[in-house]
C-alpha cells in the first residue's frame, strides 16, 4: 500500500498541470469554430480558432495537432479546463522579445490595428505599439499597403510587468538606407555627372534621390538665370541630369547643380555688353535700392534708383518700373570677377536740362504751372518734366519778394523768362519781372557814368537831399552837395527845386544812381581852365571862371 500510495502522488505530481503555466494539448476535434483540446490529466479545453491565426489569416489546425496552450483554469463550472492559445503565445512571444530586446536584434510582425498616435503590430503574440513617427523615414500619408504585411521592426521599450511593448520600423529602414547611402557615395566623386529622380521641392532647392542617397540641389545652382522658386523648373518624379559639386563624409550630404553642366554666360558679358551700348532686358525683381534687369538668361544687372530717371528724385523703384518689364538700359561698367553690371535707365533718354536749353535760350518766354512755393521763391513747371526757379528776388521789380510772394498759390499759372541754364547743376532760372521789361533801364536811357543829368528835389534831410530822375528815386549825401564846405548845407535846396548833378554811378543791382553835385563843379572847373588858361599862365581863377562865364553867353 504504501508503494502504491507513493507512485500514486509521483503520477499525480507529473501528468497535474498547475494553473497559471503554458502546458502541451492535442487538438481532439474541431466544431462550431472552436477547438477541442486534451491538456492530460482527462482535462479537455475549448478554445476559439480566431487564436490560432495570424492577422488577416485563417487558422491552420486540424485534429491530431499538438499545440502549446496556456492553462488558466483546471476547472470550471461545466467541469472544463480553462485555457487559452493566445496567452500561451503572448508568455512565448514576451520570452522571445526580451532576448530579442537585450541583443538589439530585429523582430518580426505585422501591423493590423490604427490607434490613436499610429498602429498596433502583431509580434507573434504580443502586441506593440507603433507610433506613427517611426512608421517610415519620411510622413506616411496612407498606411493601408503596410497593414497584415510582415516586416522586420526594432523594439524601442519594453516593460512586461505592465505589457508595454515600443516599436519601431523607421530605424530598420535608417539602417539600411545608412548602409545604402554608404555604398552610393562610395562611388560618388566631387565633379561627376549623374542622373537622379526629384523627390521634393521646397523654397530653397529640391531633393534629388541619386539611387539610395539625396543630395541638394539649391535654387542657386539650379540655373544661370535668377529662379524665384524650384517649381519654375523642376517637378517631383522628374529625372534630372546633375553634377556632384561637394560630398561631406562625415554627414554624408551631397550638394548638386544644375547649372554646372551648362556655359557660363559671363564668359562673354564683356563681348556682348560693351560699356555704353544699350540693350532691352527684362526687370526681374525691384528692391528699395533698385531694379535687377535681365539682359539674357544667366546675366543680370542692377538699375541703381540714382540712375534710373532724370527728374523722379527719392522716388521707390516700384514706382518707376514693374516686374517683368521689358525696358531699354545702357551698360555703365562690368565687373566680371564680381559678376556684376551696372545699368542706366535714364542715359537712354537725352538730358531733359539739355534740352530745355537747346530749345528755351536765356529770354525765351516760358508758362508753366506753379508746383512748389518756398521760403526763397517758386518752383514752377516746365517742358520736359522739369522745373525751373524764380527767386524771390526775380518776382518784381518794385518793392521786396517776401511780400509779393504770398499773392502766388500752388497751381497757379505764371509766365516768367529763362535768364539762366545749368545743366551740370541741374538747374533752371527763371524770371517773373522780366516779362515786364526793366524799369530802371528805361528810365536811365543812354545815362552813363559821367553824364550831368537834370533832377527834382523831393526831400530834404540831415544827411543829405532826396532827388528824382524820370521817376527813379536817388539821394545825394551831404558831402556831395558842393565843392565848397561852407556850401553842404541840405536846407539851401527846397522841394521842388531843379539841379544839375553828375552821374558817379549806376548799379543796375541795386537800381540806384550815384550822384553828385560836388562831382559837377569840379568836372566844370577842370574844363574852364583847360580852355581858358590856368592860373601858372598869371589868371587868377575868378578872371578863368569869369571868361568863361563870358563864352557860354
Amino acid at each position: 500500500m504504501e508503494e502504491f500510495e507513493a507512485l500514486l502522488n509521483e503520477s499525480f505530481e507529473i501528468d497535474t498541470p498547475s494553473e497559471g503555466s503554458v502546458v502541451k494539448g492535442r487538438v481532439l476535434a474541431i466544431e462550431a469554430g472552436q477547438a477541442i483540446i486534451d491538456v492530460g490529466y482527462k482535462m479537455e479545453g475549448r478554445i476559439d480558432l480566431k487564436e490560432f491565426a495570424n492577422p488577416g489569416e485563417q487558422a491552420d489546425l486540424k485534429p491530431g495537432d499538438v499545440v502549446e496552450v496556456f492553462l488558466r483554469q483546471v476547472e470550471n463550472a461545466r467541469g472544463e479546463a480553462v485555457i487559452s492559445r493566445e496567452m500561451a503565445r503572448r508568455e512565448e512571444a514576451w520570452d522571445r522579445l526580451e532576448k530579442a530586446y537585450a541583443d538589439e536584434e530585429r523582430v518580426e510582425g505585422a501591423i493590423f490595428g490604427r490607434v490613436k498616435g499610429g498602429f498596433t503590430v502583431d509580434l507573434g503574440g504580443a502586441v506593440a505599439f507603433l507610433p506613427g513617427s517611426q512608421v517610415d523615414v519620411r510622413p506616411v500619408r496612407d498606411a493601408g499597403p503596410l497593414m497584415g504585411l510582415k516586416q522586420p521592426f526594432q523594439i524601442l521599450k519594453m516593460d512586461r510587468r505592465r505589457g508595454n511593448i515600443v516599436v519601431s520600423r523607421r530605424a530598420i529602414l535608417e539602417e539600411s538606407r545608412a548602409e545604402q547611402r554608404a555604398e552610393v557615395i562610395a562611388n560618388l566623386h566631387e565633379g561627376q555627372t549623374v542622373d537622379g529622380v526629384v523627390k521634393n521641392i521646397t523654397e530653397y532647392g529640391a531633393f534629388v534621390d541619386l539611387g539610395g542617397v539625396d543630395g541638394l540641389l539649391h535654387v542657386t545652382d539650379m540655373a544661370w538665370r535668377r529662379v524665384n522658386h524650384p517649381s519654375e523648373i523642376l517637378s517631383i518624379g522628374e529625372t534630372v541630369k546633375v553634377q556632384v559639386i561637394k560630398i561631406n563624409k562625415e554627414t554624408h550630404r551631397i550638394s548638386l547643380g544644375m547649372k554646372q553642366l551648362q556655359d557660363d554666360p559671363w564668359d562673354s558679358v564683356e563681348a556682348k555688353f560693351p560699356i555704353e551700348s544699350v540693350h532691352t532686358g527684362r526687370v526681374t525683381n525691384i528692391t528699395d535700392y533698385g531694379a535687377f534687369v535681365e539682359l539674357e538668361p544667366g546675366v543680370e544687372g542692377l538699375v541703381h534708383v540714382s540712375e534710373m530717371s532724370w527728374t523722379k528724385k527719392n522716388v521707390h523703384p516700384g514706382k518707376i518700373v514693374s516686374t517683368s518689364q521689358e525696358v531699354e538700359v545702357m551698360v555703365l561698367e562690368i565687373d566680371s570677377a564680381k559678376r556684376r553690371v551696372s545699368l542706366g535707365l535714364k542715359q537712354t533718354q537725352r538730358n531733359p536740362w539739355e534740352v530745355f536749353a537747346e530749345t528755351h535760350p536765356e529770354g525765351t518766354e516760358v508758362e508753366g504751372e506753379v508746383k512748389n512755393i518756398t521760403e526763397f521763391g517758386l518752383f514752377v513747371g516746365l517742358p520736359g518734366d522739369i522745373d525751373g526757379m524764380v527767386h524771390l528776388s526775380d518776382l518784381t521789380w518794385e518793392g521786396r519778394g517776401e511780400d509779393v510772394i504770398g499773392d502766388f498759390r500752388k497751381g497757379d499759372v505764371v509766365k516768367a523768362k529763362v535768364t539762366e541754364v545749368d545743366i551740370e547743376k541741374e538747374r533752371i532760372s527763371l524770371s517773373i519781372k522780366a516779362m515786364d521789361g526793366d524799369p530802371f533801364a528805361d528810365a536811365i536811357g543812354g545815362v552813363k557814368r559821367g553824364s550831368i543829368i537834370t533832377v527834382e528835389v523831393t526831400k530834404i534831410e540831415d544827411g543829405g537831399i532826396e532827388v528824382t530822375y524820370e521817376g527813379m528815386k536817388s539821394f545825394i549825401r551831404r558831402s556831395d552837395l558842393s565843392r565848397d564846405r561852407a556850401e553842404q548845407r541840405p536846407e539851401r535846396f527846397g522841394v521842388g527845386d531843379k539841379i544839375d548833378v553828375r552821374v558817379t554811378n549806376v548799379d543796375s543791382k541795386t537800381r540806384k544812381l550815384g550822384l553828385s553835385i560836388k562831382a559837377r563843379e569840379i568836372a566844370e572847373e577842370k574844363e574852364a581852365v583847360e580852355q581858358y588858361g590856368s592860373s601858372d599862365s598869371g589868371a587868377s581863377l575868378g578872371d578863368i571862371l569869369g571868361a568863361a562865364l563870358k563864352g557860354d553867353r
